[in-house]
Parts: C-alpha cells; sequence; structure tokens
C-alpha cells in the first residue's frame, strides 16, 4: 500500500522534469531561429554590430559619432569596456569603469607618438574601487593616411592575450572605415567643386541668344515672350539651384525640354528634337546635371553650324538593371581626337569655344559615382554627327535624390 501511495508522486515528478526539459529545448530553439549554430548567431550578431558601427565612423570622427560607434565595437570585443580618442580628447567610453577615461588620454599619448600597441596591467590602471571591472587593457592606433589621428583602448578584468588580438584587428578595421568616410567626403566635396565649375561653363552665348530671342517677341508676340521669360526662368533656377548632387532623370528631361523650348526659339524651325523615353525610367536618380550639357553641346557644336535642319534626339531606353540615356544629333560632327582630349580633361592648351564644354566633367562624375564602367560612350566623326551614351543602374548605393 505505501508503494502504491508514492506511484502517483513519482509520475508527476518525472512528468515536471520532462515539461521543464521540453521548455528549455523551446526557448533554446527560439534562440537560435534561423541559424545553423550557435557560432552562426555570434557571427551575425558581430557583423551586425561592425555594420551599425561603420556607419557611424564613416560620419566622421567626431563625439558624437564615436559615442554611438563605441558600444556596437564594445559588443564586438566583448571586453569589459571600450574608449576612443583623437590627438586631443576621449571622445567615447562604452561600458564599466568609466572613471578610468581620463586615464585613456595618458595611455594613448605613447600610441599617438610611436604607433604602436600598448598593453595595460594592473599598475598601469590603478583603482581605489575593489569591484572595478578594469584591470587590464591593450591600446591599439587609428591610422589614416599614414597617419596616427586617434587611438582604440579595449579594457578587461584581467589580462588576455586574445582581447589584445582581438583589438588590434578591430582598431584596424575602424581605421579602414574612417578611411572610407574621408574619401566619401573627399568624393563629395569633389563633385560639388566640378558642379560649380559646371554651371560657370553654361553658356554665356546661350543666356544672352535667350534673352535676344525673348525681346524680340515682346512687340510683335507679347504672350510668346513671356511664356519664353517663365522657361528662361525655371531653366536658370534649376540649373543654379544649390541641392542634393542627385536628381531624377524625369526632373534632368523636364529642363532639358526648357532649354530646348529656348534654343527652337533662336533657331525656329532649324531645330527639331525627338523624345524617346521610357516611363520606367524616369524615376531613376542620375547626378545632377548630367543630361542637360550633353544637349547643349549638340546644339552648340553639332547643329549651330550645319546648314539646313538639324534633328536631336534624346532617348531613354530600359535595359532591366539599367538606364541607358542616349543624345544623338546629325549636325557637323566632332574631331574624336578632340573629344579624348575633353573626356581626359585636357583642354587647358587648346581649348576654345569649339571644344565640347563639359563632356569631361559630366564623364568624371559618372566614373567617380558608378565606376569606370559607366563613363560617356562618344560616337562622332566630321561630318556625320554625334551620339554620346551612357548607362546608370537604376538602384546604386548612396545615390538617393535629396543626397
Amino acid at each position: 500500500m505505501p508503494g502504491d501511495l508514492h506511484l502517483p508522486t513519482a509520475l508527476v515528478v518525472l512528468l515536471v522534469v520532462a515539461l521543464l526539459h521540453v521548455g528549455w529545448w523551446w526557448r533554446r530553439r527560439r534562440a537560435a531561429r534561423g541559424f545553423l549554430s550557435e557560432s552562426d548567431r555570434i557571427t551575425y550578431e558581430t557583423l551586425r554590430s561592425g555594420a551599425q558601427a561603420g556607419r557611424f565612423l564613416r560620419a566622421g570622427f567626431t563625439e558624437d559619432n564615436a559615442g554611438r560607434a563605441a558600444r556596437h565595437l564594445r559588443q564586438m570585443l566583448g571586453g569589459s569596456a571600450l574608449g576612443l580618442c583623437d590627438s586631443q580628447s576621449l571622445l567615447a567610453w562604452a561600458g564599466h569603469g568609466e572613471h578610468h577615461g581620463p586615464q585613456l588620454l595618458e595611455h594613448a599619448r605613447r600610441v599617438l607618438e610611436g604607433g604602436d600597441v600598448v598593453v595595460l596591467s594592473r599598475a598601469d590602471l590603478a583603482c581605489p574601487a575593489p569591484e572595478c571591472l578594469v584591470r587590464a587593457g591593450v591600446v591599439a592606433p587609428l591610422v589614416v593616411d599614414d597617419r596616427v589621428i586617434g587611438a582604440l583602448a579595449a579594457y578587461s578584468p584581467r589580462p588576455s592575450a586574445g582581447l589584445a588580438r582581438a583589438a588590434e584587428q578591430v582598431a584596424t578595421w575602424v581605421s579602414g572605415q574612417l578611411e572610407l568616410g574621408e574619401l566619401d567626403r573627399e568624393r563629395t566635396r569633389t563633385m560639388e567643386a566640378e558642379l560649380r565649375s559646371l554651371r560657370a561653363q553654361i553658356s554665356p552665348h546661350f543666356i544672352y541668344n535667350s534673352l535676344g530671342a525673348i525681346a524680340s517677341f515682346v512687340r510683335t508676340d507679347p504672350d510668346r515672350a513671356r511664356e519664353l521669360l517663365l522657361e528662361f526662368a525655371d531653366f536658370t533656377r534649376y540649373a543654379l539651384r544649390r541641392g542634393g548632387a542627385y536628381t531624377t532623370l524625369a526632373d534632368e528631361l523636364r529642363n532639358i525640354e526648357r532649354y530646348l523650348v529656348l534654343e527652337q526659339a533662336r533657331f525656329g524651325d532649324r531645330l527639331r528634337v525627338n523624345l524617346l523615353v521610357a516611363p520606367e525610367v524616369l524615376p531613376v536618380a542620375v547626378p545632377y546635371l548630367a543630361v542637360q550639357p550633353l544637349v547643349e553641346n549638340a546644339v552648340r557644336h553639332g547643329l549651330a553650324n550645319k546648314e539646313g535642319v538639324g534633328t536631336i534626339t534624346i532617348t531613354a531606353t530600359d535595359l532591366g538593371d539599367l538606364a541607358e540615356i542616349a543624345i544623338e544629333d546629325d549636325g557637323v560632327g566632332s574631331d574624336p581626337e578632340l573629344v579624348r582630349r575633353a573626356l581626359d580633361g585636357d583642354l587647358g592648351a587648346g581649348g576654345g569655344e569649339n571644344d565640347p564644354v563639359g563632356l569631361g566633367n559630366v564623364d568624371a562624375r559618372l566614373r567617380q559615382v558608378y565606376g569606370d564602367d559607366h563613363g560617356l560612350v562618344v560616337e562622332t566623326a566630321p561630318g556625320l554627327g554625334t551620339k554620346v551614351t551612357f548607362r546608370v543602374p537604376k538602384y546604386a548605393p548612396g545615390v538617393h535624390v535629396g543626397d
């Protein structure tokens, strides 16, 4: 009888243990869901932390960006604390023992002067707090353009050779992110300078001729004069705007239509325009003023000196992942060697009124943004007209309207 009384209790105990085991297994499965193993999950978390930190580091080595990146870098290294400094001040501290922050500048001075990794012992990190977790560390240099600009310090409760090696590798990675950010900013400055140069090259003759054409209609056709004046105002507002480096192909083509309306007022029936555009490519982002200078070249250097009627054909084609833009004229053509020199930016010695202004500028900006495979392709010969073509990805990293 006593054994019978204990049997249900034993079954209940076994059932509870089984349920607890199943619950533990289920939680582990849910936690690891989507990963093949625990190491896969750790790899994912490390890559995710690196991506987050890299975004802030590339924005510039400032106190705000360093503070946002530091906590992700600490997660990558797994130490008790992490600090970042430049040559002048502590920029960020993440983790325990923030009272050790001022010491980082002292330790980093040796790194900034010699460029070597410095290993810190308990003697270097003297602290009256017995529970402090900052008892050992390593300080590694941050190098940009072969110049030490700061230091990364990783800390732990006890010396760790693994942490020392990892901190050195992470510091090298951080240096690379900082250098990429500097290259991005340099590219932006270069593009802004080229845009200013391109705006300065907008033909004074076009401005004078447009105003002259508008004036010629003031008495004979005041309504036409008013329409042309509004087109001229909209064209110059777009061409001289201070905005982002990119625009949509639709906006670029809209401004080209304004430009051609003004030129047609001057050329009359001598200028004909064909516009063949696939609707799918209209929202594609392109560098600002990437197409208009090509159309202006077609008018100025292709058709202005041609006898009789001249035709410009502007085509925008959907090629799947790419959009192809082509500007073709049946004008007088050009010397291929002159075009080559224009694309190389080598017109300083012999440049003149007949030089294809803007070609080198547009070609350089396209290559900077999309790579060398996306520069201008020019087909021309004297007496045979000119066709200029380029292709851009419909979606490219960092290319957004408003940027």
